[in-house]
């Protein structure tokens, strides 16, 4: 099956990711991905280089730019995960956490993703 690991962050205190960090997380990128367990990961970049579009009840569409200072915590990052279970989805999105190590304030959502082509309900 394949998860949808979601890393959240509050922009107005993230830190700088340091080139300790970034050569770590590389390494374990390249682990991952040998072994297929990582699908796919990447950094999002800030909110006020994006937009929000939503849909309303009667079909009325708005487009918000960011940044979006009403919302504490946004999606910073994102991983695909391909893993047999919820289980070891989460222990895969543990290493990436691990790997920030005590001076990050981090959550992670991990999810499975639906449809047949993910290993989910059709």
């Amino acid at each position: 099956m394949r998860f949808l690991s979601m890393i959240r962050i509050d922009e107005t205190t993230a830190q700088a990711p340091s080139e300790q960090l970034m050569a770590d997380m590389g390494q374990l990128i390249e682990e991952l991905t040998r072994s297929g367990q990582l699908v796919s990961t990447a950094g999002l970049r800030p909110t006020s280089e994006g937009a929000r579009v939503r849909l309303q009840r009667g079909g009325r569409l708005t487009v918000l730019d960011g940044p979006f200072t009403e919302t504490k915590e946004v999606i910073g990052g994102y991983a695909i995960l391909e893993a047999p279970t919820l289980q070891e989805a989460i222990e895969l999105t543990r290493r990436f956490l691990k790997v920030h190590g005590d001076n990050w304030d981090l959550e992670c959502e991990v999810r499975p993703l639906d449809g047949p082509e993910f290993g989910g309900q059709p």
